[in-house]
């Protein structure tokens, strides 16, 4: 399961609006129980380097940012997010494709209806098998 606050849901959900209609994206920074839930700590907010609708990049230069914020708090990168416009929170062909990390969670934000956006979020094995994980946020 991901536990995200509701402040954080909301962060993600404002930024994804203010970026459409790119890709809006970002890190998950936290710490995994040891059931294996993920536990969001802090949300990195991320430029999408590509600045299109249709896929998104995180310069490494921002990734190595939140990698060493995250490590000088304790907190891991549990994963990435990023928001799906116009479609809905279920991961594309192509993100498919690019979540090769077992270990990371790949989190989906849709605003097909800017006004409630979903948060899905998937893991990907090495065998190329994917799964839904749960989340959780307040309201």
């Amino acid at each position: 399961m991901l536990h995200l606050s509701g402040g954080d849901f909301h962060k993600m959900a404002e930024w994804a609006r203010e970026h459409m209609p790119e890709e809006a994206c970002g890190l998950l920074a936290g710490y995994r129980d040891e059931e294996g839930d993920a536990f969001v700590e802090r949300v990195f907010i991320c430029e999408n380097a590509d600045h299109t609708s249709e896929h998104f990049t995180i310069s490494p230069k921002e990734q190595l940012r939140a990698l060493k914020e995250a490590r000088s708090s304790g907190m891991e990168i549990l994963g990435n997010w990023h928001s799906h416009p116009e479609t809905p929170a279920r991961p594309s062909a192509e993100d498919l494709r690019l979540a090769q990390d077992p270990s990371a969670l790949y989190c989906i934000l849709s605003l097909e209806d800017p006004a409630w956006p979903a948060l899905v979020a998937y893991r990907k094995d090495a065998d190329g098998n994917v799964a839904r994980v749960l989340v959780s946020h307040d309201a």
